[in-house]
This record gives C-alpha cells, sequence and structure tokens, in this order.
C-alpha cells in the first residue's frame, strides 16, 4: 500500500510535484528560505526505528557528495553522530515518531540556492537494499523594494502547550496584506483563537493563533491573491489530550489524502 508515500509527498510546503516514485524522481519545488520536507517511505510499513536510512546530496559538477542526515539504529547527526556536511548542521531533522510506521522522511529548514540538486534516501541493510531519489528545486524570493509587492514570508509556526490541548501559533508578514489560516491535513479551516495585525514601513505582519486536541499534521496557509502567492508551513502535533489516542488507520488515511489531492487541484487551478 503506497499511502505513506503519497502522504509524504503530499505534506509539502507549496511544492510542486511533477513525478512519481516509480517513473523517476520525485521533483519538489519551494521558494528560498522556506521548510521542505523530503519524502522517503517503505510501503510495507516496517518499523525502522532500529534500522539505517541515509541522506545523501548527489555530487554536482563543482562539489563532491554530501551527507544530508544519517540515522543509526537512535543515533544520529542531532544526537552526536559526526560526519555531517557543514552547510546542513542544525537545518535538518527527521520524524521521530514516525519511523515506527516505516517513514524516514526529513525537513531542511530554510532552504537555500546551494540546496538544489539531487537526493538519495538509502537503506543499504534492508534485503533487498532500497534507495529512493529527490530532486529539489529552490528557486529565488524577490526582494523588497519599499512600495512594491513582496511575496509573503514562509510563516513561521510554534506550538504551545495548555490544559485542553495545544495551541498553534503562525507568523506572516508581506505586501499586499497576505490572508492567514490554519488548516487541518483535510484542508478544513480551524477556527482563531486570536489574529494580530500591524503595519511597518509599507509590510504587513500577521499572527494567527489556533487551539487543537487532536495529534495530526496542520498547516499555515498564507495567501496573497492579488500577486498569486500562497506559502504554507506544516507541522505536526503529537497527543496531549488526555483521551484514548491511536495511529490514523489506513481507511482514514485514504480519506483524507483524497481531501488533500483535491485540495492541492483546486490551488493548482486557482493560481
Amino acid at each position: 500500500m503506497e499511502l505513506l508515500p503519497l502522504l509524504c509527498l503530499c505534506l509539502l510546503t507549496r511544492s510542486g510535484i511533477t513525478s512519481a516514485q516509480t517513473n523517476g524522481p520525485a521533483v519538489i519545488k519551494v521558494k528560498e528560505g522556506t521548510d521542505v520536507m523530503l519524502p522517503c517511505s517503505l510501503s510495507t510499513k516496517e518499523n525502522i526505528t532500529s534500522k539505517l536510512f541515509d541522506w545523501k546530496k548527489v555530487a554536482q559538477k563543482d562539489e563532491g557528495l554530501k551527507e544530508v542526515f544519517l540515522y543509526d539504529g537512535g543515533i544520529h547527526y542531532n544526537n552526536g553522530l559526526r560526519g555531517q556536511s557543514e552547510e546542513f548542521k542544525g537545518r535538518v531533522s527527521h520524524f521521530q515518531d514516525e519511523l515506527k510506521h516505516g517513514n524516514a522522511s526529513i525537513i531542511i529548514r530554510n532552504t537555500k540556492i546551494s540546496d538544489n540538486g539531487g537526493y538519495t534516501c538509502d537503506f543499504p541493510r534492508l534485503q533487498p537494499p532500497q534507495t529512493f531519489n529527490i530532486e529539489l528545486v529552490v528557486s529565488p524570493i524577490l526582494k523588497y523594494r519599499r512600495g512594491e509587492n513582496i511575496t509573503a514570508s514562509k510563516p513561521s509556526v510554534t506550538i504551545r502547550k495548555t490544559e485542553d490541548g495545544v495551541l498553534l501559533q503562525c507568523k506572516v508578514h508581506g505586501t499586499p496584506k497576505p490572508k492567514v489560516e490554519w488548516q487541518d491535513i483535510a484542508g478544513t479551516i480551524l477556527t482563531a483563537e486570536e489574529l494580530q495585525v500591524s503595519e511597518r514601513e509599507g509590510r504587513f505582519y500577521i499572527t494567527l493563533t489556533a487551539a487543537v486536541t487532536r495529534a495530526h499534521f496542520y498547516r499555515c496557509v498564507a495567501t496573497q491573491k492579488t500577486i498569486k502567492h500562497q506559502i504554507s508551513t506544516w507541522i505536526y502535533v503529537k497527543a496531549y489530550s488526555s483521551g484514548p489516542q491511536t495511529h490514523p488507520s489506513d481507511q482514514n488515511l485514504r480519506k483524507v489524502m483524497i481531501g488533500v489531492a483535491v485540495g492541492v487541484l483546486a490551488e493548482f487551478l486557482f493560481f
């Protein structure tokens, strides 16, 4: 079943998906300065908590192979393992809670033009070994000049625990004034707890807060309809409520993916 790979390919920061893994490398397009998730999931959903997987950036003409992220049975570049290429230090993380479902996807934060290129996610100790290929395309952002349009910044999101659940906070700035929304994975708009808007030197600064009680993926979306720009940041919320917590079933995931696919299609048709 290919639910998790499909889920990962959809959960991206305003990305373009132009090909499936079976037809060649998945091509992911983002704007400079945004966060991007590179998908890598086993169709068997095998627990890889004790396995090894290795993310590398393919060698370019003017540079060699780059070590992006290595995980080996709980040890990785973010907790003491050495060998990560300097340019990726402090910018790459994985989904620890998703390893038991065969998900080795990573997030690269604050993407740079130098991040352009091919990436591989390799499971060298599996039988047979498996390798996934991703092509990342990072486009430069527009430079701001007073009085001109500037595309909305990458939404900066944070989580704060409360007695009843968690509060999601999203901060965005841009000109013209962006419309900011919190959405769940199905594209349903969450009710805002608080909205703050200010203007400084021609830019609008927006902070939007929403409350959630369910463990799931959520995203903050900033839309500037007049200049046909939309950008979003995904975040995963762990379970904080006192009720029973379960991983989404395959049936529910299928329903969710149908909703996401429709939302993505509508977004691209709109813009």
